[in-house]
């Protein structure tokens, strides 16, 4: 009997600690969350995060569906989350391809590309005709910011009026990007490209260094997903340990 005593007594004595540990986890998946690039800059904090025991509950109001599915695999992405509650809504600002939802669509790819800077650039849109403005550090940089501007549906052509700069533009803390934000936008661009098989490729990031692995169906689809990784902001290198289907 005073074994089992014993034991209550001590079950109850962890129980404080274990509540404890279990909310400061809590927190800092909360903390990650909002802290991260996605949430911060792409999502604008338009997304509300509350975790339990791990289970996160997610809550507010986006754009459109893409969005919506960056906040919750962004989170899953993060230590100590066991699952994730999506309620947030969809709740457009502009109709599918308008002339406003082209700018701002295209103003959502300059924030999550490499050697863009959507802080320089300027976007301008009347009847589906794109016309970028501001500056770039190259002429490279001048090319591809036509180039990805030119991805986003409803773009019938592109103005090129950005002017080369010899100034490098000032690092601001939106352009330190976290690890679960570079994961979560590889997936994203693997998904977003028919070519590549998300279902199969899996992907994890640590200190900007993007690792896949999975299967490829060729060499092709194996190098294009390598290059869409590259493509990503944040991504200092990538390693690429996918087998090829024989």
């Amino acid at each position: 009997m005073k074994y089992k005593n014993l034991s209550m007594l001590l079950a109850l004595l962890a129980s404080p600690l274990a509540l404890l540990a279990s909310s400061d986890t809590d927190r800092k998946i909360e903390d990650a969350a909002t802290a991260s690039y996605n949430y911060r800059t792409v999502l604008a904090d338009h997304v509300t995060v509350r975790a339990r025991d791990g289970v996160v509950t997610l809550t507010g109001v986006v754009e459109d569906k893409d969005d919506k599915n960056l906040a919750e695999d962004t989170v899953e992405n993060l230590p100590g989350v066991l699952s994730v509650t999506d309620e947030i809504t969809i709740q457009p600002t502009y109709p599918q391809h308008s002339d406003a939802w082209i700018a701002l669509k295209i103003r959502g790819v300059l924030l999550v590309r490499a050697n863009v800077s959507a802080a320089d650039t300027k976007v301008a849109v009347q009847d589906g005709v794109v016309t970028l403005g501001g500056t770039a550090v190259n002429s490279a940089q001048k090319e591809l910011t036509e180039i990805y501007a030119k991805e986003i549906d409803g773009v019938k052509s592109v103005k090129n009026d950005l002017v080369v700069s010899d100034q490098p533009p000032a690092e601001t803390l939106g352009d330190k990007i976290d690890d679960a934000s570079i994961t979560s936008q590889v997936r994203f661009a693997l998904l977003s490209h028919q070519a590549t098989s998300v279902l199969k490729t899996k992907v994890s990031t640590t200190d900007g260094i993007v690792a896949i692995s999975g299967e490829a169906s060729s060499e092709a689809e194996k190098s294009l997903v390598t290059k869409l990784a590259e493509d990503v902001r944040g991504t200092k290198s990538v390693s690429n340990e996918m087998t090829v289907k024989s």
